[in-house]
């Protein structure tokens, strides 16, 4: 599946997963989550889409092996996560990395879209352990005609 541009999913509830790790314990469960969620979600006509740092080859096992019914995106130049606003550099770019500036790093996020793609729920890990409320996302999602 190649989609390039929220445009992609206007007319539907759309919940973007923005995770760091493939592979990693918090990320798995994070995404499992939402598998185990999905008939609920599909009841409250949303659809998940996974988007991940790493490069594709790694989503698409990702994805396969925990059985995701949802597409998995791979973003490894963090174009999209820069898009919502969810890069960030960790310090002062020169005094950091030995004066060559920082990498920019980015967090594990949950984005929920109406059916105009307008951003009606925002949530930001600030713990790499941290998870989202999932009740909450449901009820965003609820809420939304």
């Amino acid at each position: 599946m190649k989609l390039t541009s929220s445009k992609d999913f206007l007319g539907q509830k759309t919940v973007l997963v923005f995770f760091i790790g493939a592979f990693t314990e918090t990320c798995t469960k994070e995404v499992c989550e939402f598998r185990d969620a999905m008939s609920r979600l599909i009841d409250l006509k949303a659809q998940v889409i996974g988007i991940d740092l790493t490069a594709p080859f790694s989503s698409k096992r990702f994805s396969g092996k925990n059985r995701l019914p949802f597409p998995v995106l791979s973003d490894p130049t963090h174009k999209v996560f820069e898009k919502y606003g969810l890069q960030f550099s960790p310090c002062d770019e020169t005094d950091c990395c030995w004066g060559t500036g920082c990498y920019p790093l980015v967090k594990r996020s949950i984005v929920v879209l109406d059916k105009e793609g307008i951003v009606r729920y925002v949530w930001i890990s600030n713990k790499t352990t941290e998870e989202p409320s999932y009740e909450e996302i449901q009820k965003t999602l609820e809420h939304l005609p």
